[in-house]
């Protein structure tokens, strides 16, 4: 008797790796809702050059960077309020507000009007933070891995599957169908919150939000961010930028002094400081921001038009970028899957350089050659394995580093970093391909000399970032850390 009883104890006992069925039912939404930034991040990069044209505006940086923008002055505030009131909480809230901004932009009749949608949508870019910050309260440590593994995964699948349909939307029924599929795609991630995500029990202590550190640090660091982007015009020595660079500076600086004062901060700075935490949030910042900016200058040199002395782009068709491009992110999802499983066996700093160095490989390679589609293929065969490996190690590390109770605070200060990092370096992207292009008939267009110039900065910027790796202190495997209460 006691024999029969082992044998049907021990598979199951085998099987406690898997999934659940319910599990796996919290792992889709959680994946659709991380994949909802980057699916409309797509969809409004191949839309850009479409909508440069329509309404013809020289600004179309901030129609991505907007949301960029206001998500970096809504993320400490957002992160707080999360580990105060609920995780899942926080995630609804934020996506019907943008929900409500992806409404408007499809139905802007105004280049500014379709700004202000565009910002207002930026209140769900910190949803794939709070949803990595997820994983560890609802799943056990054996899948915690492979969990963020498949959430980090989603860079690639929507990269995948999203060319292709930003070539039916855009190529069959214009931008517009585009923005609408962008706030239908919030409806269905909103309904699967409700229905398939539990709230995580994960809760601070303390419950007093910091309202002046939040305003210190998100409004520092829009300032700075907003000055970047307009500095190209304003002139960098101007009155202006110097003014703007300026008051986000004074910003930070007091909010560094305040916080290590206030009883209950915004960011414990302790947390920061323990285990140099700082050194995993600037390293996977760097390269992570370097290899999501680069995509704008990819986006514009495949799908602007080819116009002799006036624009160098290939003018391919969204269908053209969408095949050519498949193979890059066909490459990101193998490897942020298996980034997850190999953060098991080996040390994930190790993962992350190598992942870096594939980057800055790839884009060195594409500053020199870049006008066939031999070379977007060279292009997304060193940089697909590399946006894999950085994304997938990313969210890993943090969890590595930090307990079930200071995840979303972690999870938040990496995502902010990441943001501006991610929008100063687009921006600057942006400078330096401006100043080798040419306006005609209120529309900006980009030489060849622009789209070099864009892969030399990131290739360095992603550089920058690899090298500060070596500053990681080694951590604990990601099978060892404890789970959260849900779990």
């Amino acid at each position: 008797m006691s024999a029969t009883e082992e044998s049907t104890v021990t598979p199951v006992k085998a099987d406690v790796s898997r999934f659940t069925p319910r599990q796996a039912l919290t792992l889709v939404a959680l994946l659709w809702t991380t994949a909802l930034t980057a699916i409309t991040g797509l969809l409004a990069g191949n839309a850009q050059a479409d909508i440069a044209i329509h309404f013809h505006t020289t600004q179309i940086a901030w129609f991505t960077q907007g949301p960029q923008l206001i998500s970096v002055f809504l993320t400490p505030f957002i992160m707080k309020f999360a580990t105060v009131h609920g995780k899942k909480r926080m995630i609804v809230i934020i996506t019907i507000a943008g929900l409500v901004g992806d409404v408007i932009a499809a139905s802007a009749t105004n280049y500014d009007m379709l700004l202000v949608g565009r910002v207002l949508a930026g209140a769900y870019v910190p949803t794939a933070a709070l949803c990595f910050s997820m994983v560890r309260d609802v799943f056990p440590p054996r899948v915690v891995g492979t969990a963020s593994g498949v959430l980090a995964a989603s860079a690639g699948l929507v990269g995948l599957g999203g060319p292709f349909l930003s070539a039916w939307l855009i190529d069959d029924h214009g931008f517009r169908a585009a923005l609408w599929f962008i706030a239908a795609s919030t409806a269905g991630c909103l309904a699967l919150l409700l229905l398939c995500v539990p709230e995580s029990p994960v809760r601070e202590a303390g419950h007093r939000i910091d309202y002046i550190g939040g305003l210190l640090l998100g409004g520092g660091l829009t300032v700075a961010v907003y000055t970047i982007g307009e500095g190209s015009q304003w002139g960098w020595t101007s009155g202006k930028a110097l003014g703007g660079f300026a008051i986000g500076l004074v910003a930070l600086i007091v909010f560094f002094f305040y916080e290590a004062r206030v009883a209950q901060p915004l960011i414990p700075l302790a947390m920061i400081k323990r285990d140099r935490l700082w050194s995993v949030v600037l390293a996977t910042s760097i390269t992570a921001g370097s290899v999501y900016a680069v995509g704008t200058a990819i986006q514009l040199l495949a799908l602007m038009p080819a116009i002799p002395h006036v624009s160098d782009g290939l003018g391919w068709s969204v269908t053209k970028n969408a095949v050519v491009g498949a193979p890059l992110s066909a490459l990101v999802i193998i490897f942020a899957i298996l980034t997850g499983k190999l953060a098991k066996k080996f040390d994930t700093r190790i993962l992350l350089a190598i992942g870096g160095v594939l980057a800055v490989s790839a884009y060195v390679f594409a500053s020199q050659v870049h006008d066939s589609v031999g070379a977007f293929l060279v292009l997304g065969l060193l940089s697909g394995p590399g946006m894999g490996l950085i994304v997938a190690a990313m969210p890993i590390m943090i969890i590595q580093f930090v307990t079930p109770e200071e995840q979303a605070l972690a999870n938040g200060s990496q995502w902010l970093v990441q943001g501006v990092m991610q929008v100063v370096i687009t921006q600057l992207v942006f400078s330096v391909m401006t100043q080798h292009g040419t306006v005609a008939q209120g529309t900006q267009f980009y030489s060849n000399a622009s789209y070099s110039s864009a892969f030399w900065l990131v290739a360095g910027t992603c550089l920058v970032g690899t090298l500060l790796v070596a500053a990681i202190p080694k951590a604990r495997r990601i099978d060892t850390v404890e789970a959260g209460q849900a779990a």
